[in-house]
């Protein structure tokens, strides 16, 4: 239940972190929405959930997470819950045949083709505009690394614990 509560919690504060800060530079002279590292975030958060709890958690978390968000902007709540069902669609068919060969090739692989695709609906759905979207796509990378280099840190831990008994 973490992870849902987690899930729902970033969808809020992605849309929460554009209300407060707007654009924010992200690397290499781009800027994006400041919300984009909270939503790079939901996608690994998305796999954890799906794992845990099944897909239809996962569409309960997106609507969850959007809900909240349309008490700070309607416009903002709609453009990421669309953004958030479409990825997740996608991920489906993506991390999911790909999760029990590598989990962690299977979240980097749709956490690619989820922020792609996010970014671009996410900022023509909010903004009629593609203006952010070199920036959305850098930042979300990098928090794709960080938690890929996370969950790796997270399993090896694990599984060292394990040789260890």
């Amino acid at each position: 239940m973490i992870y849902l509560v987690a899930y729902i919690a970033v969808i809020y504060l992605a849309n929460w972190a554009i209300q407060a800060f707007g654009p924010v530079p992200v690397g290499f002279g781009l800027m994006a929405p400041a919300g984009v590292f909270f939503a790079g975030l939901a996608f690994t958060l998305r796999d954890l959930v799906q794992d845990r709890l099944g897909r239809a958690w996962t569409i309960v978390a997106i609507l969850g997470g959007a809900a909240f968000s349309a008490l700070l902007s309607p416009q903002f709540a709609f453009a990421s819950g669309a953004a958030f069902l479409i990825s997740e669609m996608l991920d489906y068919l993506v991390y999911t045949p790909l999760r029990k060969k590598n989990m962690i090739g299977a979240v980097a692989a749709s956490n690619l083709v989820g922020l792609v695709v996010d970014s671009a609906l996410f900022l023509w759905l909010a903004f009629g505009s593609f203006d952010f979207l070199a920036g959305q796509v850098v930042a979300k990378l990098w928090m794709t690394l960080l938690a890929v280099m996370v969950l790796w840190l997270v399993r090896r831990k694990s599984a060292d614990g394990l040789n260890a008994a």
